[in-house]
């Protein structure tokens, strides 16, 4: 008697996308966008934080001929974004330490209050020298 085995096998929310880029800040939005789509996920949130987090990295972590790597990562339901660029002497400061400028009409210094009101968790990790990873973190069920 030949007895079969049924086994329901669930898909795995187990998902990670990791790239070099050269530094711009529209490049990285767009693989954001691509990726989170083809993993069936919203990305209007996530690439603003990627795209502010990529405009950092261009414009505070740029070493000259080094690129920053893009990280996106689900488990669970969240997704991670990690952004590492090579100016690890360059941190910014962490979560509830960003203050916006006192020049209401500067036209930079706004962006790690974007990532921050619209991340659910987010920090800073130095090294291994000479770089930090600037991570995000969103909860996808709400």
């Amino acid at each position: 008697m030949n007895q079969e085995i049924l086994r329901t096998q669930h898909p795995s929310t187990e998902q990670t996308f990791s790239v070099l880029l050269s530094l711009t800040r529209r490049g990285a939005r767009l693989l954001t966008v691509a990726h989170l789509g083809a993993w069936g996920l919203s990305s209007e949130a996530a690439a603003q934080i990627v795209g502010e987090l990529a405009a950092n990295a261009s414009v505070h972590g740029r070493v000259q001929g080094r690129d920053f790597q893009l990280s996106l990562a689900v488990s669970g339901q969240r997704l991670r974004i990690e952004v590492t660029d090579t100016r690890g002497d360059s941190v910014p400061p962490g979560p509830a330490a960003v203050k916006a400028p006192e020049d209401d009409h500067a036209e930079n210094g706004r962006g790690l209050l974007i990532v921050e009101a619209l991340a659910d968790h987010w920090g800073v990790v130095p090294g291994p020298v000479p770089r930090k990873t600037v991570w995000a973190e969103i909860d996808l069920v709400r």
